[in-house]
């Protein structure tokens, strides 16, 4: 577990001690957010997506990416963003080779999708079998079944429902069910997708509603698979992210 650091609240003054968070980085290693001592925290007003991420390079591998830039909260109510330490400047190549490529921060790195051991297509699934949806328990219920017939066998639902919402879990997957009648927001397809990224797994999203626009937008940008379910309980691909995963699943059926 990372040290925490003593950060001081710009409003009230008093000191409060904070763990830099760790994500998982592609090449496996642990990667905790370097965040600068003594640094001066900035409270957040306004939030925009491009202020919510820093680049932050791999002490193992040496990438470089886009990571949640770490916030903390104070007993008085304000929440502030903690200063990391900057990337430095990468030198100049000596070779004629291009430099390494690294997304930008309105494109932060995903999990790769659960892959299977043989290049071969995904062998032909029998038909889906819908669950009526009768209640939002029913939702859930039919969101497992689509996911154990896209072949994660193990998806079981959450014991306890987290804050960023969190439905169903499985071996390389983690789904949110919306079942409310309003369209799915941004931030939830957000939350849904740092979800999967702190497990290492693919982060499915299936809806009642549908998305609002500019949801849509950020999961086909995060590579979200969306699915919307009619009262039927069959789930239907929304983006092309949702088109992938049907067509190469996590394997065999379980």
């Amino acid at each position: 577990m990372a040290d925490s650091v003593p950060v001081r609240c710009p409003t009230c003054r008093r000191e409060n001690a904070f763990t830099p968070p760790t994500f998982p980085c592609a090449c496996g290693a642990p990667l905790t957010m370097p965040v600068m001592r003594g640094g001066a925290p900035v409270e957040i007003v306004h939030r925009t997506w491009e202020g919510s991420w820093v680049e932050v390079r791999c002490e193992d591998c040496g990438r470089q990416d886009a990571w949640p830039a770490p916030e903390s909260g104070c007993a008085c109510g304000t929440v502030v963003r903690v200063p990391v330490v900057p990337v430095p400047a990468s030198p100049k190549p000596l070779t004629g080779r291009p430099a390494a490529h690294r997304p930008s921060p309105a494109a932060p790195p995903r999990p790769a999708p659960t892959s299977r051991p043989d290049a071969g297509p995904p062998p032909e699934r029998p038909a889906f079998r819908p669950v009526t949806i009768r209640t939002a328990r029913d939702c859930v219920t039919a969101a497992a079944q689509y996911l154990k017939w896209l072949g994660f066998g193990d998806v079981a639902r959450a014991q306890e429902r987290t804050a960023a919402g969190v439905d169903l879990r499985g071996t390389g997957v983690v789904a949110q069910v919306d079942p409310s009648t309003r369209a799915t927001t941004l931030r939830e397809i957000e939350c849904a997708w740092l979800n999967g990224l702190a497990d290492s797994a693919v982060a499915v999203f299936f809806s009642l509603a549908g998305y609002a626009r500019d949801a849509r937008s950020r999961a086909d940008a995060l590579h979200v698979p969306l699915f919307v379910m009619d009262l039927t309980g069959t789930p239907q691909p929304v983006n092309d992210a949702a088109d992938e995963l049907i067509a190469e699943g996590a394997g065999p059926p379980g």
